[in-house]
């Protein structure tokens, strides 16, 4: 069992790399338009539902294009449906809500891939429906330490009208305890927003992994590397679970870093 350092220094991602995420960003999805038309080889997903969740202020229109890459690999795939996120913590109430319908109208367990803010909602969402949580996918979600230094904190200040660290309290309680469901924890050491540190799991276990991959913040939903492995994760459930190792497919398109690689 590995387990992260959890004891070392959490610092705000330099100035230069923050300003750069929209120009890294806007490359990332470049790529994903010639991923997309080369993608192949995986065989027909098995039709369960996925909802997809918006990271601080995006929409749906920041996920659609993801939500059509699942709905190809052969998923049905929801978008939130709540608009722009705003941090409202009501809305992992209603978000509830609608996994129990999703849930009720397939008869399937419900994969989570939250983004950002969305993945800290995913993770709480498992928690406490975890009876119909096949599993979930994280895209640089800091719920490792959401309140620590980042990038975004200012903003959130300024439409909230108040700092981050004056949430409920008893929402912040527990917040980084692993949900008990297969997830993936997807985060960058490039990161401008947040910390990669806060975006992992503080154990992995057969259960639990932290799979790094290279790109911006602002892109992690349009990035081709994030929807292969995506593509590879939602083949599992629960019963097949097994841990993430690259192999080197579609290495003209996709790009881990060494630690995510199968030994040959």
């Amino acid at each position: 069992m590995k387990e992260n350092n959890q004891t070392q220094t959490i610092e705000r991602p330099s100035l230069i790399r923050h300003l750069s995420e929209a120009f890294r960003a806007f490359g990332e999805f470049k790529r994903t338009t010639e991923f997309y038309r080369a993608f192949k080889g995986y065989k027909k997903g098995d039709g369960h539902p996925v909802l997809v969740i918006p990271g601080f202020l995006g929409s749906n229109t920041s996920t659609r294009r993801l939500r059509k890459f699942i709905k190809r690999l052969g998923y049905i795939s929801y978008d939130w449906g709540l608009g722009r996120n705003y941090a409202d913590l009501e809305e992992v109430e209603v978000l509830m809500e609608l996994v129990d319908k999703i849930y009720a109208k397939h008869n399937e367990k419900v994969s989570l891939v939250g983004w950002s803010l969305g993945g800290v909602y995913a993770r709480e969402i498992a928690k406490n429906k975890s009876d119909k949580i096949r599993q979930v996918i994280t895209l640089g979600s800091p719920f490792g330490g959401i309140t620590e230094p980042n990038n975004a904190a200012w903003l959130f200040e300024i439409i909230k009208g108040k700092p981050v660290e004056e949430l409920e309290s008893e929402w912040l309680v527990g917040l980084e305890n692993p949900a008990p469901v297969p997830t993936t924890a997807l985060y960058t050491k490039e990161d401008g927003v947040v910390s990669w540190k806060v975006c992992r799991e503080k154990k992995e276990d057969d259960w639990h992994q932290n799979v790094e991959v290279r790109g911006s913040h602002m892109g992690l939903a349009n990035n081709a590397t994030v929807w292969f492995l995506i593509a590879d994760r939602l083949q599992y459930g629960q019963e097949n679970w097994e841990h993430f190792k690259y192999n080197g497919r579609m290495r003209n398109h996709v790009d881990f870093p060494l630690r995510n690689t199968a030994s040959v």
